[in-house]
């Protein structure tokens, strides 16, 4: 028996390894651009050296500079201070100037006019940004113009001769596919890692205002940021900007911007300086199953729902209301908050999406044409509570300016503490419109389960779920 699961065992090892080698060779046989066919004693072996040559000109090494003040100990500004301990005048020295130096990597995008592409903070805050090329070549660059949002940030440098690499469409990228990172890892200087696309569309990070990022497992270390992820074609698919590292290096899971998100920021960099995304003037937040149960939606349902929309925006235009489940803009699937605020936030002011919705059982498509970016906020995700008693606990007023009830105080027995805290407005419940504390009593007395409210929160808006 032992005998034959090591047989067993082996042959499925030497399938593994034959199934990777005829793959590599295959490629070998239909792209004389990235494996050469045989080595000086003519055997035929895989290789990305004939596309890594085509592709490492174009990534640089950047390293910036900052002057930093160097605070001296404040004790020494207290005259008294200096009269007790007897320090002369002439020992208070002026405050001292410190130059720091980082380092990160970029790619140069376009040869002609000398455009490097990085991440936003491999530059942030730097004096003076210089640019090293793989022949040796070094210049000083000129910052563009950047968006921290996506971290992103495209640079000038006045060179010739130099070489930039092809933009892939990122949108073609499918996990399993191979990837390779290029970068300049702990200031090594350039360097070539291998791996695979883990998974698409990662996002919920907390890294950047928008998040969808390529996961890869090609080694990313620090210094990587804003250097290259290219497919074995030699084509830019993503840019390097993070890592999840709990001991401070690699761990086989690292993050890059989609090219083709990260294009959106650059041709507004090149044509404005800057980047002004269009909003719709919504707030939004997940469809949790709780919300799906209260608007009677089906339990494997996802969207985004509409917890408030701004006067006089793109939205209220468009006839989007509070309550509506947003499942697709422009045709494609709409799943959660994030993907929402990426496929509008990432659009220009003026463009025009179609807008999906669900409302009251229906699905209804609106066109709206977004506007400049207005100062409301996301919702935050509430917990999941088994809540109880709905409202008791709570301190309930009249707001002052009509708008609904307000929640004057949280009793620290309330039930209802962790959805709902003291300064928010109702103003709706079991989506009725709700004035005041008589309104809501009303409702609360037809209702014969729980409590679907709509709560403003500063500049913010939200629904809640209490359940009995």
């Amino acid at each position: 028996m032992n005998s034959l699961k090591y047989r067993a065992y082996q042959p499925l090892s030497m399938v593994l390894k034959c199934v990777m080698l005829s793959f590599f060779l295959g490629l070998a046989q239909n792209s004389f651009a990235l494996f050469p066919q045989q080595d000086a004693d003519g055997r035929t072996l895989p290789s990305l050296a004939p596309m890594l040559k085509t592709v490492n000109p174009a990534v640089v090494n950047i390293s910036t500079y900052t002057t930093r003040s160097v605070q001296q100990n404040p004790l020494l500004n207290d005259p008294f201070f200096r009269r007790f301990f007897n320090v002369p005048d002439q020992q208070m020295r002026p405050q001292q100037q410190r130059r720091t130096q980082s380092a990160g990597s970029g790619v140069i995008i376009d040869a002609k006019a000398g455009t490097v592409l990085t991440n936003h903070h491999v530059i942030n805050g730097a004096d003076e940004i210089t640019v090293a090329l793989e022949d040796g070549r070094s210049y000083t660059a000129t910052l563009i113009g950047s968006d921290p949002d996506v971290d992103i940030a495209v640079l000038k440098i006045d060179a010739k001769d130099l070489h930039s690499v092809k933009l892939a469409n990122s949108e073609n990228l499918e996990v399993g596919d191979y990837v390779v990172a290029i970068g300049n890892p702990f200031g090594l200087g350039q360097t070539v890692t291998t791996g695979i696309v883990s998974a698409l569309g990662r996002t919920g990070l907390g890294i950047e205002g928008y998040e969808n990022f390529i996961q890869t497992d090609a080694s990313i270390n620090p210094g990587n940021s804003g250097g290259a992820l290219v497919n074995l074609h030699g084509e830019l698919v993503g840019v390097n900007t993070a890592i999840l590292a709990p001991a401070g290096g690699n761990v086989g899971i690292g993050f890059a911007i989609p090219i083709n998100m990260a294009k959106v920021s650059i041709d507004q960099i090149l044509e404005h300086g800057e980047v002004k995304r269009g909003q719709l003037g919504v707030v939004i937040q997940d469809l949790s199953p709780e919300l799906a149960d209260a608007f009677k939606l089906p339990k494997h349902q996802r969207g985004a729902v509409i917890a408030e929309v701004q006067d006089k925006s793109a939205a209220a235009d468009a006839d989007i209301k509070p309550g509506d489940l947003v499942v697709a803009i422009d045709g494609k699937d709409v799943h959660s908050s994030a993907q929402l605020r990426n496929a509008v936030g990432l659009r220009r002011v003026g463009d025009k999406v179609a807008v999906t919705v669900v409302r009251d059982g229906k699905t209804k498509v609106l066109h709206a044409r977004l506007r400049e970016a207005s100062t409301l906020k996301t919702a935050v995700n509430l917990p999941d509570n088994d809540v109880s008693d709905l409202l008791k606990g709570l301190v309930l007023r009249d707001s002052s300016d009509g708008r609904g009830v307000l929640v004057a105080e949280v009793k620290q027995n309330a039930e209802a503490s962790s959805n709902l805290q003291a300064g928010d407005v109702i103003v709706s419940a079991n989506q009725r419109r709700v004035r005041d504390v008589k309104e809501l009593s009303e409702v609360l007395a037809a209702s014969n389960g729980g409590l679907l409210l709509r709560v403003l929160r500063g500049q913010m808006a939200l629904w809640v779920v209490l359940q009995p």
